[in-house]
């Protein structure tokens, strides 16, 4: 800011000359005092410069109406890769649902494409009014059982550590590797220290000593809370608790309950993985505030989890809260129940009015991160097994999340000691096939709860490595739906009876659409309903996001690499026989 600059700020915040932008008539959300009062919004090139009773002449007056004035909506914890849009789509989408910044941890695409991806992802974010603040990813890849297409270490962190867009490190998953003081886990915390960056959180199931092991490396917070005890343990002891409502994980109605007046500021929302089905149907953080009220917390107090509570765990200091000189992020809301927004502005300008995004999109170049599939030796025959046992271990699906039951089952099998499928038992084949240096690696395992009776479906999205994960009723149409994947490179297939019957592709690294948000919804509903009509897949399950994480060997308690099945809870790979 320059002296010129600084002088027509304290100019405007004086009354001496016109603000840009006067929002009257309207009733303020101040999260800071926890109350709301009626009154008047002044803005000034981008940053609020006047607020309250005091009347300001500006270039540009809205009457409110009478609505709420809220600071915009910060999602605390997201990958835009798992909406399967680009940045400026997601930015689309969601800006017009009230929210402003969001805290954005790449991890996805740089498993696939490196510092190449993440280059890319700060280049798309320039296309979208929405504010990315980025994370580096901390756990590329996620552990040393995994065969991802990158890797970053201690030292490749340094080259966009000290960027001001990057807060600091993403999601630390590797826990083990803190916990046991693993020399390259070490290295990444150090690194972060040394340019005073932010570490966050990824700690599923650790409790006590444990958990002061792994929170002693400097953890700011975890959105892996699945019970209260967990919730209540990390806030007493120093953690940011991230309260999570996504497409696939829904821990908000749970972990609300133990919210109170005493811990409520250590409490942030965030989506983590949400796709645009959910966001066009449901909304954003808008829908996690409606879902909060109707829980009984407190409108402000559900607003503060929204927007102070995160900017002041992630020292966003010029945002979350409607205050003098803080970032004219706003959202007007029509009440604090339905939270619908009305009007969004972003750095003072209107960029979202009655639901519609308002600035023109052009997309950034994808060129870099298209041809992210390269598989090896791939045939049917790589999917066959060797059972020397028909007692075998199970991964088993837990509706509504993404961790996994380690099961025990009975299972039939042929001559050579491959798995037969049987409709009626609800166990399916699962394979990884590892698609980034060409390895050959196919891993191959057995999965419960996904209810599909015929066909076959494949992914090119498979948390955290992105190889490929398929699923099926025979090794032949598994076969088939791969092969297609592998020739549209990368995507989403469903096969039935050796015939494709619908398919979505990903030329963004194999993670993401260059269509709209309502393109892909469309092509979405149409993919979910298939799977579910016609290969049987369970009602109760989302048959794509459910399968990608089936290979994320960071949650509890069974997952399937291209290496083989691993074991979380012994940390180590197991047989497919029990």
């Amino acid at each position: 800011m320059t002296k010129t600059e600084l002088k027509n700020l304290i100019d405007a915040a004086a009354g001496r000359i016109k603000a840009d932008l006067v929002i009257k008539n309207c009733k303020i959300v101040n999260v800071l005092s926890g109350e709301i009062t009626s009154g008047e919004v002044a803005i000034f090139d981008g940053k609020i410069i006047g607020m309250g009773s005091v009347a300001y002449d500006g270039e540009q007056i809205i009457d409110a109406g009478g609505k709420y004035l809220a600071p915009g909506f910060i999602d605390a914890h997201i990958h835009i890769e798992s909406s399967y849009i680009s940045p400026e789509q997601l930015g689309r989408i969601i800006v017009p649902c009230g929210t402003t910044s969001i805290i954005a941890d790449p991890h996805e695409i740089a498993n696939v494409c490196g510092l190449k991806g993440l280059r890319y992802m700060f280049d798309a974010a320039k296309h979208t009014k929405l504010n990315i603040v980025y994370a580096m990813p901390s756990c590329v890849p996620a552990t040393s059982f995994e065969d991802a297409g990158a890797i970053i270490e201690a030292d490749d962190m340094k080259e966009l550590l000290g960027d001001e867009n990057f807060f600091g490190l993403g999601e630390f998953m590797n826990a083990p590797g803190i916990i046991n003081c693993d020399d390259k886990a070490l290295d990444k915390i150090i690194v972060a220290k040394q340019f005073g960056k932010l570490i966050d959180g990824h700690v599923p199931n650790v409790t006590g000593k444990e958990l002061n092991a792994y929170m002693s490396a400097g953890i700011v917070g975890d959105h892996e809370c699945r019970t209260l005890n967990e919730m209540h343990e990390r806030i007493a002891k120093g953690m940011y608790v991230l309260i999570r409502d996504g497409s696939a994980c829904h821990d908000l109605k749970t972990l609300i309950k133990g919210v109170t007046p005493a811990n409520s500021r250590r409490v942030l929302l965030c989506s983590d993985d949400r796709q645009p089905k959910t966001i066009l149907e449901l909304g954003h953080l808008d829908n996690s505030l409606r879902l909060c009220v109707a829980e009984g917390i407190d409108p402000i107090t559900a607003i503060q989890m929204a927007t102070l509570n995160v900017a002041e765990a992630f020292r966003l200091h010029d945002r979350g809260a409607i205050k003098i000189g803080a970032r004219a992020d706003l959202v007007l809301l029509d009440d604090l129940k339905t939270f619908r927004a009305d009007k969004v502005w972003i750095g003072g300008a209107l960029v979202a009015a009655e639901g519609r995004y308002l600035p023109e999109i052009i997309p950034a170049d994808i060129s870099s991160v298209r041809g992210s599939v390269n598989v090896k030796d791939f045939s049917v025959n790589r999917l066959r097994m060797n059972l020397t046992s028909d007692k075998v271990n199970v991964i088993g699906i837990e509706p509504g999340g993404v961790v996994t039951k380690k099961l025990i089952a009975e299972v039939k099998r042929d001559e050579a000691g491959d798995f037969i499928f049987d409709a009626g038992q609800d166990v399916c084949k699962v394979a990884v096939i590892e698609r980034h240096h060409e390895t050959g690696k196919v891993g191959l395992g057995l999965l419960s709860g996904y209810g599909i009776k015929r066909g076959a479906v494949a992914v090119s999205v498979a948390h955290d490595s992105h190889n490929i994960i398929a699923a099926g009723a025979s090794n032949e149409e598994i076969f088939c739906a791969v092969n297609a994947l592998i020739k549209m490179e990368g995507g989403m297939v469903l096969v039935n009876g050796g015939k494709v019957i619908a398919s979505i592709a990903l030329p963004i690294a194999g993670l993401m659409s260059d269509m709209t948000g309502e393109e892909l919804k469309e092509q979405l509903d149409t993919l979910h309903a298939k799977a579910h009509a016609e290969l049987g897949i369970n009602a109760s399950v989302e048959p794509v996001m459910t399968l990608t994480f089936m290979s994320l060997p960071v949650i509890p308690e069974l997952k399937l690499t291209a290496r083989g099945l691993f074991d979380y809870n012994q940390f180590k790979f197991i047989p497919l026989e029990a």
